[in-house]
């Protein structure tokens, strides 16, 4: 049987960090990359310029095209690693016949916010693709230390449980193990939600908040997650286990969180914009925040943290007021 091609979408460190995974697994890789330059830079150097940059990349197995049309016709299986707030920019130029068929599998940890949704519903109402051909990449793992092969756990989501095992097959080797589930819609929605609360926990941490709080916040966090998720999407499920907890851990506590630095920032004095600009990269958390605040209107669930990053970051509100006024609400 032949191999099917594999097609990633996506420039940066988790486009980047699938190439270096998949490379363990596969003969060859497509990989879309918008700017002809980057790719360019790829083919000469065998590095990413922008992301990742230590890692050496097989560029032997990898054909690049700047075309989205064209690697998405010649490639069975997509892995999505755009970010989320340019996803339906850079999937505008595609039709529902071009993704007929196609397997997809988001590494995508936010929400769209020109659409107010999530990924996959994005696909299935864009592109009319079938739920049991969408799957979600979920953590705990930070591609930074998957540059640095340092052993990392993935979960792979989708509702077939074949096409769950299928990528999380290719996914595995020395030093990424991938686990399966069922629970696409709950470990999705857990992958926004878990840099929302990071977010929270950097803020905490430019106040000046210790670890005993910090502790507290991630544990109402949780409590927030399972509430959202359970209502979202009602199912028998576990959020003790890694693809909740530990995703939600790893994201609130270490260097490398993108979305807790930006929360830092804002809790040492930083505007939002100016946060933004310093830190050069897209925190996924600033997006998220706003399209489940919109969701949650309908579902109304109990979120006082979401609601308080929310309001600092979009009603421009106090870090200090507003985290003052939580610490009465946390438990």
């Amino acid at each position: 049987m032949a191999e099917e091609k594999i097609g990633i979408l996506g420039a940066g460190s988790w486009a980047t960090a699938l190439v270096k995974i998949l490379d363990n697994n596969v003969s060859s890789i497509n990989w879309w990359i918008r700017r002809k330059e980057s790719a360019d830079y790829i083919r000469k150097y065998s590095h990413n310029p922008s992301y990742l940059s230590d890692v050496e990349l097989p560029v032997h197995k990898i054909t690049l095209y700047n075309e989205i049309t064209e690697i998405v016709r010649k490639s069975d299986i997509l892995a999505l690693a755009i970010p989320s707030a340019f996803m339906s920019e850079a999937l505008n130029g595609l039709k529902k016949d071009d993704l007929k068929g196609k397997i997809i599998f988001s590494a995508v940890k936010g929400t769209l916010p020109d659409k107010k949704m999530m990924v996959s519903q994005y696909l299935q109402s864009e592109f009319g693709l079938p739920f049991t051909s969408i799957g979600i990449i979920g953590g705990p793992c930070h591609a930074e230390e998957v540059a640095m092969e340092k052993l990392s756990y993935l979960t792979v989501a989708s509702p077939d449980i074949q096409k769950a095992t299928q990528i999380a097959k290719l996914l595995t080797c020395r030093y990424i193990k991938a686990g399966i589930s069922d629970d696409l819609v709950g470990i999705e929605y857990t992958t926004a939600l878990k840099n929302i609360y990071a977010i929270a926990s950097g803020i905490c941490h430019g106040l000046g908040y210790g670890d005993n709080f910090q502790a507290v916040l991630v544990a109402n966090a949780l409590q927030e997650i399972k509430r959202f998720i359970d209502h979202a999407h009602p199912l028998h499920r576990d959020a003790a286990k890694s693809a909740y907890l530990g995703d939600l851990l790893v994201t609130a506590y270490s260097q490398f969180s993108r979305n807790r630095t930006l929360g830092s920032m804002l809790g040492k004095g930083y505007s939002v914009k100016n946060a933004q600009l310093e830190m050069n990269m897209i925190a996924e958390g600033y997006y998220a925040v706003k399209t489940i605040y919109f969701i949650n209107q309908s579902f109304k669930v109990e979120m006082p943290i979401c609601d308080a990053v929310y309001r600092i970051l979009y009603e421009k509100m106090s870090p200090m007021v507003e985290i003052r006024l939580l610490t009465e609400r946390l438990s």
